[in-house]
């Protein structure tokens, strides 16, 4: 039997306040939008930008107020921009029990969620959350991967983007972060600390570098994504067209 572990960056999330207006805007940014459908038991829904790599980006919004979710409380409180990022593990179960065999007790779950797509299709899965916002969920599929990730013509963008070459993430405290993603990831990733200014830490899962850097009390948003940057992408987007979200070419 493998060894339960993180395969990479699943997706990366964007809160709007209004969905169709946020397809409009990305689509004349050049990005082919795929409508994803609505979550049972809550008021969001959401659409995809799906790229080569098999990462995409989640857009999703509410259609009445949804209090007991932080995203939901982010976008109230700081507007329309990122709100979080997931990564996909081998077997969610197998890797939260793997996380707390080396002290990420922290790492709730598994969560059972799902979406219905707008053709009918129910799809199912299950995740895992930490309790602050310096760590990714997890975002492990029960039905097959290719039903919430749609494949083919839908990964082709007009701007040239073709997947998520680095993640940025803003944390609070470097050390306490770094310790509990060595705990999350195990042997899969190194994550190896940088002498710069300010401090920060780097790895790599598959097409994706990620950073870590200790700006977040500069941040409004708090802890979380920052930026990044996508392998393809000619020059950086306007950041308001973006609905907030501040993506850079990755050269």
């Amino acid at each position: 039997m493998s060894t339960p572990h993180i395969l990479g960056l699943d997706h990366v999330v964007i809160a709007v306040r209004d969905l169709e207006a946020a397809i409009t805007s990305y689509r004349g940014l050049g990005f082919t939008v795929q409508p994803g459908g609505r979550h049972p038991g809550r008021t969001s829904h959401n659409a995809l930008i799906v790229f080569a790599d098999g990462a995409y980006i989640e857009l999703i919004a509410w259609v009445a107020p949804a209090p007991q979710e932080r995203w939901w409380r982010q976008l109230e409180a700081h507007g329309d921009g990122y709100a979080d990022f997931a990564l996909l593990p081998s077997d969610t179960v197998a890797v939260i029990g793997a996380a707390h065999g080396r002290g990420l007790h922290t790492l709730i779950g598994p969560l059972d969620g799902g979406r219905v797509r707008p053709d009918g299709a129910q799809l199912q899965w299950r995740n895992a959350r930490h309790e602050t916002p310096d760590l990714p969920f997890l975002c492990g599929d029960v039905t097959p991967r290719a039903l919430r990730v749609p494949e083919g013509p839908v990964r082709v963008h007009a701007n040239g983007a073709q997947g998520i070459a680095e993640l940025a993430i803003a944390v609070e405290d470097l050390a306490a972060t770094v310790a509990r993603y060595r705990a999350l990831l195990g042997s899969v990733a190194e994550v190896m600390l940088e002498a710069t200014e300010p401090p920060r830490a780097v790895f790599t899962l598959g097409p994706t570098r990620f950073v870590l850097t200790a700006t977040a009390a500069g941040q409004a948003r708090g802890q979380g994504v920052t930026h990044m940057r996508l392998s393809g992408l000619a020059a950086a987007l306007p950041q308001p067209a973006a609905h907030g979200a501040l993506m850079i070419s990755a050269g």
